[in-house]
């Protein structure tokens, strides 16, 4: 083991994923390389985000933008959720202001055909970024990520963003075993993301079911569960689990495997860490809206958040969902410094 990745496995970052005595919170950001960095702006300028994420010379640079800004303790590889989807020949895009885009919907067993596995060689460009980034990033742990089954299949059933996920609640209640099969599928192709990622040299990995909060806690654990599991089961490095509106399922979103439970800002942190259950870190779980809001508050929600989070195994400093593009980069730069500082 070099020197350097020594460093990475002694990080504060990943010893807080683990549980271990830190000297202070780690602290990173979800969506903390995007559109609220003028840097980030300025290099995406006229490049659509599927380009964008093929471009290894620009995956690096944009991932080792905030951490150059910031001194956040970890990196988050700059991708998008659909990027796997699209790599196995999904027609899809991604539309500025809208979201993810399929061109033709999944609805029938026949569209299961339209899924192949995942190979590292269709994802060549995310081994490269990865090991550029890994050199780059002189010691801070990258972390690589996935959107979960549930996530994914709700993108592909319906054909883009939805509010009330209609037709995927009518497709898995209605049609089980094609529901089963289309979330088996997906599993497999995750799984292969993530693990292509984790050779290429991520030292953690987040996994994002930004939807699995439409659902009630009975029905995750029946159609969503087992294939989240079967995502993240085995994996060697430290497992992020994170979904929006999760409160009320923390603790089948921790079974589904979890070293780390992501939890959104509707929830307290000492309330998480017991439904997480014992020897699990949390992450979270500030309000990005609150960061509009006069420093006095944003530090007094900091000191908060650092206070309940003491209740867990381990705690990683985030917001409860993704950085908002209207975000001034300077608040951002304080809450890093605060936390370091400590309560």
């Amino acid at each position: 083991m070099t020197s350097s990745r020594t460093e990475v496995e002694q990080s504060v970052f990943l010893r807080a994923c683990r549980g271990e005595p830190v000297p202070h919170v780690p602290v990173w950001f979800m969506r903390q390389a995007g559109r609220s960095l003028p840097e980030y702006r300025r290099v995406r300028a006229g490049i659509p985000m599927l380009e964008a994420c093929r471009r290894p010379d620009l995956v690096c640079e944009i991932t080792l933008q905030p951490v150059r800004r910031y001194g956040v303790d970890a990196a988050i590889f700059f991708s998008d959720i659909m990027v796997p989807l699209a790599a196995v020949g999904v027609d899809l895009d991604i539309v500025p202001g809208t979201g993810p885009v399929v061109a033709a919907p999944f609805r029938t067993q026949a569209d299961l055909d339209r899924l192949r596995p995942l190979t590292p060689a269709d994802v060549e460009y995310v081994t490269e970024a990865v090991r550029l980034l890994v050199g780059a990033l002189d010691g801070t742990p990258l972390i690589g990520f996935a959107g979960a089954p549930f996530t994914l299949a709700s993108y592909l059933v319906e054909g883009g963003p939805s509010r009330t996920y209609a037709r995927t609640k009518a497709l898995m209640y209605g049609e089980p075993d094609l529901w089963h099969a289309l979330c088996r599928r997906l599993a497999e192709i995750t799984r292969e993301f993530l693990r292509v990622q984790i050779e290429a040299g991520a030292s953690a990995v987040q996994l994002f079911d930004s939807w699995a909060g439409a659902l009630s806690g009975a029905d995750y654990r029946r159609y969503v569960m087992p294939h989240s599991t079967a995502v993240l089961t085995g994996l060697t490095v430290p497992r992020i689990h994170f979904g929006v509106g999760t409160g009320h399922m923390l603790d089948a979103i921790a079974e589904a495997g979890a070293d780390v439970v992501g939890v959104d800002w509707r929830t307290p942190l000492d309330v998480a860490a017991v439904k997480a259950g014992p020897g699990r870190a949390v992450q979270g779980n500030l309000d990005p809206a609150a960061l509009f809001a006069p420093w006095e508050f944003v530090a007094t929600e900091v000191r908060r958040i650092l206070a309940e989070g003491k209740a867990a195994a381990g705690h990683v400093f985030n917001l409860g969902h993704g950085v908002l593009p209207e975000t001034d980069p300077d608040v951002l730069g304080r809450v890093v410094d605060l936390v370091h500082s400590g309560p």
